[in-house]
């Protein structure tokens, strides 16, 4: 087998299908809640200004817990990380099968978001180890994949799960969770390493494939004198806050759109559990081949401004037709839940790729952990807004038009913020020679 060869289909191809794999288990336990959501607001008699605390209670803890799994996964390692992350959060998807009353759901889904929030930083952490400066946009796509081929999935296979075997039940089906949790932890236990280098002294890479990760790693890293990290390489770059704008209103509309598409699709469509768990998964189908084309587009062009643009416009209109989409006009609703699906996704993998490509890797966790912090605050924000925004109609029905006008708002905002963001990797101009451990790339 050639070197090219080998660079292509290298080990670090093996650990970004780990991770994608993880991150699919981290959403069985992530969107269970959401799926099932209008099914346990009628057990639980929660009102829609509940079920808004509910789903953002988790994005709240989601967000604190972005902030420091970032730190972590720089100060101690990936693989270490994400394993606390898949014990903590299978555990409480575990017992959520036993949830009796409002408060107790608020506890479990802060529990669960503090124990999520500890994977995503240490995933991309992971990717930025593993993969040199010019792949890092495919492989964040391929990556981000994960979290819609998760939201396809997942519905489609617990809704099934729970009419065919548990009588169209909720509660049982939290308690299948535990086995894919156990599947991640034997993943990383038995095939997983923080850094190539490790893994080259296992002889699981070939030299070929070390020396050409490390060919290229793109933004040079400042350091002190004592060799340390300098985290002004991104404090003072205000590139940095504008994609923590726009990160706060793209997962905001993605988690503000998938918190209530299932009551969305049962009370304003009448669609039953069956049907609510398929024309569900059909926004999240069409993200994966989205999302592709956003990373293919970064790479072949290194330019993220445009995916940008094309993303949060084309998701104005979309998103503010479906909702005043009528009852019975079944091959509309559909046409707008694919078409959001495809905006709403199209900058995902190339927002993240910015980062790494942005800022040295040493750094890629923190900055990754706090711009995702922001992403998930506005993921907090947003259901906990739509709930209020749901108007209740004459007999208990849902209205959502202002819900789907208020994403389009946000799009329109990550819109105009994208215009001011600068792409190219931040090269510091004090650079210690005498740094200790390589810590310059």
């Amino acid at each position: 087998m050639s070197n090219a060869v080998r660079k292509v289909w290298g080990y670090r191809y093996a650990i970004l299908f780990i991770v994608w794999l993880l991150y699919i288990i981290n959403y069985f336990d992530r969107v269970a809640v959401l799926t099932f959501l209008p099914f346990i607001q009628k057990d639980m008699n929660l009102t829609p200004v509940q079920v808004g605390q509910i789903a953002s209670a988790f994005f709240f803890a989601y967000a604190v817990g972005q902030v420091t799994s970032g730190f972590l996964a720089d100060k101690f390692g990936p693989k270490r990380v994400m394993n606390v992350a898949i014990i903590v959060f299978t555990l409480v998807s575990v017992v959520t099968g036993f949830v009796k009353n409002f408060t107790q759901f608020i506890a479990l889904r802060i529990g669960l978001g503090l124990g999520e929030a500890h994977h995503f930083p240490p995933s991309a952490k992971a990717i930025s180890n593993w993969f040199p400066y010019s792949e890092r946009g495919k492989a964040l796509s391929i990556f981000n994949t994960s979290n819609y081929v998760g939201l396809a999935l997942v519905p489609i296979i617990l809704t099934n799960l729970s009419a065919s075997l548990f009588d169209g039940q909720w509660r049982p089906v939290f308690f299948t969770l535990a086995i894919p949790g156990v599947i991640g932890i034997l993943l990383l236990w038995l095939f997983f390493k923080d850094t190539p280098e490790e893994m080259y002294k296992k002889g699981r890479i070939s030299k070929s494939e070390l020396d050409f990760i490390n060919s290229n790693k793109g933004a040079t890293l400042q350091v002190t004198t004592k060799g340390k990290v300098n985290h002004k390489t991104y404090l003072k770059d205000s590139t940095f806050y504008v994609i923590c704008l726009m990160m706060f209103c793209q997962i905001g509309i993605l988690w503000g759109f998938t918190t209530w598409l299932s009551t969305f699709l049962v009370q304003q469509h009448n669609f039953n559990i069956k049907e609510m768990g398929f024309v569900s998964s059909l926004p999240p189908i069409i993200s994966i081949i989205s999302i592709l084309m956003g990373g293919w587009l970064m790479d072949k062009f290194n330019k993220m401004k445009p995916i940008a643009l094309i993303a949060y416009i084309g998701c104005i209109p979309v998103l503010w037709m479906l909702g005043s989409v009528n009852k019975g006009n079944t091959p509309m609703l559909l046409t707008m839940l694919l078409a959001s699906g495809f905006f709403v996704a199209f900058n995902s993998g190339s927002l993240t790729a910015a980062l790494q490509k942005r800022y040295p890797s040493e750094v890629v966790g923190s900055v990754t952990g706090i711009v995702n912090g922001c992403g998930q605050l506005g993921a907090f924000v947003t259901p906990l807004v739509a709930g209020y925004l749901i108007t209740v109609r004459t007999g208990g029905s849902f209205d959502f038009t202002k819900v789907f006008i208020f994403f389009s708002v946000l799009a329109a905002i990550a819109a105009v913020s994208a215009l001011f963001l600068k792409e190219k990797p931040v090269q510091t101009n004090e650079i210690v020679k005498n740094a200790v451990n390589n810590q310059i790339v």
